[in-house]
């Protein structure tokens, strides 16, 4: 008990931002790592430390000499097994100075994109089409788009129901949008997913869209030639059968940055933004009021 009491009498406030530290790298790899295959390598390598201590404990020498060997042995396989984790972990990281420009990103363009990709959804999946369409975000498509046929596209509901009418040279694929709200390319190649919890009724289609949502952070959006059903992958994890609100919803939910309207200091930096963009002038500068404007006008029509 005297112990417990000298810890806290020298407990520092650096010792609690160590611990905070700590837990949120924790609660960052769980969150990571949840809802994938990694769990139970996880849990399988935490029984293994836990019988390595037991060994230890009990002075169980040859188990403790055999579970030494496996251990090294660990250290060289688990960067290969925890390969595609640790790849969105290197990703996560570097893209977190990215999402402040979200703040100030343009919305247009992917609210367009997503209206065009929701109006070909729907008659697509009433006629039972297959589809594929794979939004660009943080991690660049560039590899995938270059497997497909080119395009550079303004992306619109004609354009995409022509391009997955079966028989025509580019339904077979995916369209790649990117994060400008373009159409880069058609009848693109997808990695499949390699999970084995997978629904055994989903076809190449399903499964490619969950692979490129597990290899990189894209918004896979499939219409089932099967059933009609609309679905979007994202972080390895597939909705299906949405309806038509519950899907713009969620796309624009995904796709489209926060409001900067949302918090005090975001609105601080969009009225800071706006002021820089017009050169240090005032919104009533640049657009005067009505009664200046009239003003104005009478004034010109006197002078002519």
């Amino acid at each position: 008990m005297s112990s417990l009491l000298d810890a806290f009498a020298h407990f520092r406030l650096l010792d609690l931002l160590d611990i905070t530290v700590v837990a949120l790298i924790f609660y960052w790899l769980i969150t990571l790592v949840r809802g994938t295959r990694a769990v139970q390598l996880m849990i399988g390598v935490g029984l293994v430390l836990a019988v390595y201590a037991v060994a230890g404990y009990l002075d169980l020498r040859a188990l403790r000499w055999l579970l030494d060997k496996a251990l090294t042995i660990a250290l060289f396989a688990i960067p290969v097994i925890f390969q595609p984790e640790l790849r969105r972990a290197l990703e996560a990281l570097g893209r977190g100075p990215q999402r402040v420009r979200q703040l100030f990103a343009e919305t247009a363009p992917i609210e367009r994109a997503i209206e065009a990709v929701n109006g070909a959804a729907q008659p697509l999946s009433k006629r039972r089409i297959g589809a594929l369409i794979v939004f660009e975000r943080e991690v660049g498509l560039q590899e995938l788009t270059e497997t497909g046929i080119a395009l550079e596209a303004i992306p619109s509901r004609e354009l995409l129901i022509n391009i997955f009418i079966p028989n025509t040279p580019l339904h077979d694929g995916a369209v790649i949008i990117d994060r400008q709200g373009r159409m880069m390319a058609a009848a693109c190649f997808l990695p499949l997913t390699g999970s084995r919890d997978v629904d055994p009724e989903l076809g190449t289609r399903h499964r490619a869209a969950l692979g490129v949502s597990e290899e990189t952070d894209a918004v896979a959006v499939v219409v089932s030639e099967e059933t009609g059903q609309v679905s979007v992958a994202v972080g390895g994890r597939l909705s299906r059968g949405l309806d038509e609100g519950t899907f713009v919803s969620y796309l624009r939910a995904l796709l489209m940055p926060q409001a900067p309207s949302r918090g005090w200091w975001r609105r601080l930096w969009a009225s800071l933004w706006d002021w820089l963009r017009r050169g240090g002038r005032s919104a009533q500068q640049e657009h005067p009021s009505g009664s200046e404007a009239s003003r104005e006008g009478k004034q010109r029509g006197g002078k002519q």
